[in-house]
């Protein structure tokens, strides 16, 4: 029998209801009916947790370790019924679902291996030089220790990887900090039987009940309470650029401002070297159309911009290139906000002074058709609009006519998650050129792949300079993920005994 949601929040070890109610909107069948959240609510959630810290922030890793894999294992038990409600809810496909899901539990059972590695505590000491003139020096320690509770943000387009069990909560919690996720309204029942599975961990570990709780909400008044609650002291965010920035403006305000890890959107440019697209064309332009519609070109790594120099073999990939878009048929956006969102950017850019549309049906309901765009550099470089991100299947196509051009182009990008050159052993000299100004663009370069499907290892980065993310020195994915919710403290002369375990 199909998991049918209750729709209460999941606050501090209850199953709570709340009034009023709004109905989730999946792509096929009726809707269910979810409380909505309130102040009061968040405020039992984060006194719950702030409670949970004092003992779950100083747990063994061995316990933390244990809870991770508790909830991975807890997840693939319910797998099938994930697998359903998800599709349903996102019109994403089967396949696409049990992906998610495993690289979910990776990211748990990851976190587990990193932290019993003890690497990531960053352990230093100075030992003391009482000898020393003129001044004797102290006994120095130092070791990284979690922040406190952490809010969670759900994200759209992910409904299991970077949501209610995705890799901020994994790495809050392999931290040591407790969780309060806001469930993202696209997929509240998914959300519900995640929860589900975090709790059967906390009650087989025994953990304090406000390690996780989970509010429901489809308005604003949750997201706002949480990120300003005094309790909370960091915020995980993966979604628009708009409502990221409302809530990193909101944290920045606070009496106490707290850090906002949010990952914001990128256009994941794309540079094509003359000899590489002499010699790969074809496969260069198909390669990018896959990349580029991938799951309705819903990933914040969508490659929509794609640059080269104009000629003969910027004509053929073009012309490759529609004829790869024309094959693919209309797919499934995750919301109808979203499916209008996407028609009116696609809209807007195409009508826009200097840019041709190449390719691109109507946009009808919650289905989007890919569009292939081109314009010139000089008029890229003059046009701030097209710089900016449609979420969707919308490739913009842009052609210079040398490469100071390009290299201009290079320079006036904003902050990116990724960057990509496709280069051959004959474009090498030409493209180290670029690398310096990329690198400072992006949190991950690529050479000769495209940029959709992100790696969770210990040496990914997924973040960038703004817009990209808040917070260009952290990732959202891989190990290193776990340093936004650690804080390093320094011990001068502590006797031993008193020390955290890891030092002693």
């Amino acid at each position: 029998m199909a998991y049918t949601p209750h729709g209460n929040h999941y606050i501090a070890g209850q199953w709570i209801g709340s009034e009023p109610k709004f109905s989730s909107t999946p792509l096929t069948g009726n809707g269910y009916c979810f409380s909505r959240g309130n102040l009061e609510l968040v405020n039992t959630a984060a006194q719950a947790a702030e409670q949970a810290f004092e003992s779950y922030g100083y747990i063994s890793q061995e316990t933390k370790a244990a809870f991770l894999n508790a909830i991975a294992d807890e997840i693939d038990a319910r797998g099938d019924d994930i697998t359903a409600i998800g599709c349903t809810e996102t019109g994403l496909p089967e396949a696409r679902l049990i992906g998610e899901r495993g690289r979910t539990c990776g990211q748990l059972r990851l976190f587990a291996q990193h932290i019993l590695k003890d690497d990531y505590l960053d352990k230093r000491h100075d030992p003391a030089l009482p000898e020393r003139t003129p001044l004797p020096r102290p006994d120095l320690k130092m070791i990284q220790r979690p922040i406190g509770p952490v809010a969670v943000f759900g994200a759209s387009n992910f409904p299991l990887a970077f949501s209610t069990a995705g890799g901020d909560t994994a790495a809050a919690l392999a931290a040591g900090c407790p969780v309060i996720v806001k469930a993202h309204p696209a997929h509240p029942g998914t959300a519900e039987i995640i929860a589900q599975a975090i709790h059967a961990a906390i009650e087989q570990l025994g953990l304090p009940k406000g390690t996780f709780s989970l509010i429901h909400d489809d308005q604003f008044d949750v997201g706002t309470a949480l990120v300003q609650h005094p309790l909370i002291k960091a915020v995980g965010f993966t979604g628009s650029f708009a409502g990221g920035r409302a809530l990193f403006d909101l944290c920045a305000q606070r009496p106490e401002p707290i850090p906002f890890f949010g990952e914001l959107g990128s256009i994941n440019p794309v540079f094509i070297f003359e000899q590489a697209l002499a010699n790969k064309t074809e496969a260069l332009a198909q390669g990018w159309v896959q990349s580029l519609t991938m799951g309705a070109g819903q990933f914040c790594t969508n490659p929509g911009l794609v640059l080269m120099l104009a000629g003969s073999n910027a004509d053929k990939f073009i012309a490759t290139a529609r004829e790869a878009l024309v094959k693919i048929e209309a797919q499934n956006m995750l919301t109808d906000g979203i499916a209008q969102a996407f028609r009116k950017n696609s809209e807007k850019l195409a009508s826009t002074k200097g840019v041709d549309k190449l390719e691109g049906k109507d946009i009808h309901s919650r289905q989007a058709n890919a569009s292939l765009l081109s314009t010139s550099a000089a008029n890229w470089l003059e046009n701030e609009d097209l710089a900016e991100e449609v979420f969707g299947p919308l490739g913009l196509v842009v052609l210079a006519q040398n490469s100071e051009e390009l290299l201009a182009i290079a320079r006036k990008l904003k902050g990116q998650l990724t960057c990509t050159i496709h280069v051959d052993e004959g474009d090498y000299e030409h493209a180290s050129a670029f690398l310096p100004i990329l690198e400072r663009k992006a949190g991950r370069l690529l050479a000769n792949g495209f940029p959709t499907g992100v790696e969770v290892c210990d040496s990914m980065v997924h973040g960038g300079p703004y817009p990209a993310s808040t917070n260009f020195g952290a990732t959202s994915v891989g190990t290193l993920a776990i340093r936004r919710f650690l804080r390093p403290v320094c011990y001068q002369d502590i006797p031993r005994s008193l020390l955290p375990p890891k030092l002693q």
